[in-house]
């Protein structure tokens, strides 16, 4: 079974407790033997093909090896791929299958290493798991099924989709940015830098009112990548 490993921590004397993200979901092992050779391989961002073990929700590592070429991340790129792993920590049930989102992570990955533009890629990721999650909303009409017309400002409610209001305020977005977002139009950076505010808003409410540590990460570096 193909996975990659979200996030690995020290378990009893020489074993890892991991999260797993395969096609068949978010899964939690112990990984025996985890400062061996064949333990080290237990790192984020390396495909992996795994074996496991047991009937209960904490199954155990039977076999693991490499399965591709390193998902190689550094800088801002390294910052960016533990933002999409604490994503799927903390958006995705366990042992719910999610394939497409699977699929769409390994291709960020590669994208990420490849030294494609941050913001598009993270923005992408970040509607694809709302979607795939029935957390999505449509871009180009609003909660009533009106077009949205460029010139006018609408709030997002993240249960009901887009509103309009009669007046720009705080939080609100422009009509044109949205339309943009909504053919994945990222050449205006002011698009951007729209898009990375609707898409805190619509991740907030399940995130349980917790603060990502990723970000926290981002805030404690020189210059804090755009995510």
């Amino acid at each position: 079974m193909l996975a990659f490993v979200l996030h690995a921590r020290a378990y009893k004397e020489t074993s890892a407790l991991v999260d797993l993200f395969t096609p068949e979901g978010r899964l939690r092992a112990v990984l025996r033997g985890a400062r061996s050779k064949s333990g080290s391989q237990a790192r984020p961002f390396l495909p992996l093909d795994i074996e496991l073990r047991g009937r209960g929700e904490l199954k155990t590592v039977a076999r693991l090896e490499s399965a591709g070429v390193p998902n190689l991340l550094h800088g801002d790129a390294l910052f960016s791929g533990l933002y999409l792993n604490e994503l799927l920590i903390r958006l995705l049930p366990m042992q719910d299958p999610h394939p497409i989102i699977f699929e769409h992570y390994a291709l960020t990955l590669q994208a990420l290493a490849a030294g494609h533009a941050l913001q598009p890629l993270l923005r992408a990721f970040e509607w694809r798991l709302l979607e795939q999650l029935g957390y999505g909303f449509a871009l180009d009409l609003d909660r009533h099924g009106q077009p949205i017309e460029a010139e006018a400002y609408y709030r997002l409610k993240p249960e009901a989709g887009l509103e309009r209001t009669v007046e720009f305020q705080p939080g609100v977005f422009h009509g044109h940015d949205l339309l943009a977002m909504a053919v994945v139009d990222w050449n205006d950076p002011a698009v951007l830098a729209a898009a990375k505010r609707l898409m805190r808003q619509a991740l907030a409410p399940h995130l349980g009112g917790r603060p990502l540590v990723s970000r926290e990460l981002f805030m404690n570096i020189k210059e804090p990548p755009r995510v």
